[in-house]
């Protein structure tokens, strides 16, 4: 008991690791740990009893954070437009534009993985969709096994960082951070990290162009009545709204001055990507709506294609994450925008049903209630660790590194990817951030960057053979069986799990290497961010008490009897 009693905090997390070995729930591990070890920590005097009456308390401070029901009405949007038939298309029309190059169905793959990491936030939603959609296709045309394996699996994780993801919102909580920050920290690394994927695929197409080859003519199936492909109106349209959207983004501060009616020197760079993408939008949908109505014949079949199936999503983005950069918007607001946006998409396409409704609205419950009842656990364990001090436990343990900052992050990335073969990151989230991010704060690290290093880290659970769920959502939609292609006639091999492994790889390195350029590039995250007000709410508190200790009446019964026979009011 003595030494039980001396090494609390480490024995406290030695039982959490045992409960987790034995195979409970996690939620259920760290409740039942830290309700155990508060009864025990009471009867050795760790700490008094009065600690396990704030419990209720934290508990109340959960049910009433509006931060977390953003978690409820971003899944439900995820959902909605999975179920509707938006990845779908998505994938049939951007493999058509694409499809002509080496690489091209790839290629195709990661872009909608990235427009749909914008919209669902959600990675079971991702990698089935696209596992369903375009691993079939991908085979019957010769993609490697492996390959189609990787970037389907690897383009799903994406809903990881890129915003709304679900990580980033609890990552924020968890380290009292605003959403808001989170997302635009993690706007720039989330679209570099498409960027790997998509530099990845070049260079395949480039040394072993075997194994991504480009659609034959005959798959080409958006042809006008001449023949013609279409991509010469395709370019002029994109070009023309390109130039519009750089226009507006160049010149963002006019915008704002005009909107704000005051003079305004910089915008964030969030802000202009937004504005500029949404004016862009606007310009394509316009040219495809005149064309439509007055068959000008302005556009080809392929551009006319590209716009309206790419306009509803890239309008939802805008409706989300727009009004959540300009301000106009909390996340909790956008997401239920976004929500509500979906819902209207499902409507307009006649994808709405009542069975697909009860669905999305019972998997949003199950998911929403996990995580729930996840951080009823977290907060159980985390007030009794705190209770016995192992936040400084923590901190002695991490202060003898070498190297400061920069072995502190290291240590802790190489940890968080080896906890992540175990654990999932809302499970990650929830254990290990709360103990490392004051220290980090205490190290002068921006939490934001930390959180989005952490985000970008924890997509590796995602990818890890022999664990990783995206890889187990691929392998329940990837062919175990010989069978026929519905279009060749052809006898197809299977997809084996190796081959699901091996794919990931490649990509899991890329990850690490992701996390590599935010540890040695922090601007990435912190130089489009919100300027800080530059006010020290510590000494601003201080001044305050000192202020009121010299005030006539404030902590002095003679004073204050002076202040009651004078005027009543005992700060006049």
């Amino acid at each position: 008991m003595h030494f039980i009693a001396s090494n609390f905090a480490p024995v406290m997390f030695g039982g959490l690791v045992f409960f987790l070995i034995l195979g409970f729930p996690v939620a259920f591990s760290l409740g039942a740990c830290g309700l155990l070890f508060g009864a025990l920590g009471v009867a050795l005097d760790v700490f008094p009893s009065s600690i396990l009456m704030v419990l209720p308390l934290r508990l109340v401070g959960i049910m009433s954070n509006e931060t977390l029901l953003a978690v409820p009405f971003f899944t439900l949007m995820g959902l909605i437009l999975e179920r509707s038939g938006m990845a779908e298309d998505l994938l049939e029309t951007v493999g058509q534009v694409f499809g002509p190059l080496r690489g091209g169905l790839a290629l195709a793959v990661v872009l909608v993985g990235a427009m749909l990491a914008a919209t669902t936030g959600v990675v079971a939603a991702s990698v089935i969709s696209m596992g369903l959609i375009s691993m079939p296709i991908m085979l019957r045309y010769g993609y490697s096994r492996s390959l189609a394996s990787g970037v389907i699996a690897a383009s799903g994780t994406l809903a990881q960082i890129i915003p709304p993801s679900l990580v980033l919102i609890v990552l924020a909580d968890q380290m009292g951070r605003s959403v808001g920050d989170m997302y635009k920290g993690a706007f720039i690394p989330g679209f570099a990290l498409m960027g790997l994927y998509i530099a990845w695929v070049f260079v395949l197409a480039i040394l072993k162009p075997s194994s991504v080859p480009a659609l034959p003519p005959e798959a080409r199936t958006f042809r006008d009545a001449k023949g013609h492909t279409g991509y010469a109106s395709l370019t002029v349209l994109a070009l023309l709204s390109g130039a519009v959207g750089y226009y507006l983004g160049a010149h963002m501060e006019a915008v704002h001055t005009w909107w704000l009616g005051t003079p305004v020197d910089s915008v964030p760079t969030d802000e202009r990507i937004v504005v500029a993408m949404c004016g862009g939008v606007f310009v394509a949908w316009l040219i495809a709506v005149i064309n439509s109505f007055t068959r000008l014949g302005l556009l080809s079949q392929l551009a006319e294609r590209v716009t309206f199936v790419l306009i509803p999503p890239l309008l939802l983005i805008f409706l989300v994450l727009g009004t959540i950069f300009l301000g106009v918007a909390t996340p909790t607001e956008g997401g239920a925008m976004g929500a509500m946006g979906a819902l209207i998409m499902a409507v307009l396409r006649r994808r709405l049903s009542w069975n697909l409704l009860k669905q999305a609205l019972a998997t949003t419950t199950k998911l929403s209630s996990f995580v729930l009842f996840i951080l009823i656990g977290a907060t159980v364990f985390s007030m009794v660790f705190q209770a016995a001090d192992g936040p400084v436990w923590v901190e002695h343990l991490l202060a003898k590194l070498p190297g400061g900052q920069l072995g502190f992050l290291i240590f802790v990335n190489v940890m968080v990817f080896l906890l992540a073969f175990f654990l999932d990151f809302f499970e990650l989230s929830f254990i290990v951030v709360p103990v490392l991010a004051p220290i980090a704060e205490k190290m002068g690290i921006d939490l934001v960057w930390f959180g989005v290093l952490l985000a970008v880290n924890m997509q590796t659970s995602f990818m890890h053979p022999p664990f990783g769920f995206a890889l187990f959502y691929l392998r329940s939609v990837a062919p175990e069986k010989p069978y026929v292609d519905a279009v060749t006639g052809k006898t197809m091999e299977p997809v084996t799990t190796m081959q699901i492994y091996k794919g990931a790889i490649p990509f899991l390195i890329l990850q690490l290497t992701m996390v590599a350029i935010l540890i040695a590039f922090p601007g990435l995250v912190t130089s489009h961010l919100d300027p800080k007000s530059g006010v020290d709410a510590e000494a601003v508190g201080t001044q305050i008490l000192q202020d009121l200790e010299n005030t006539p009446g404030f902590g002095s019964e003679e004073d204050g009897a002076a202040n009651d026979k004078s005027s009543g009011n005992p700060f006049e």
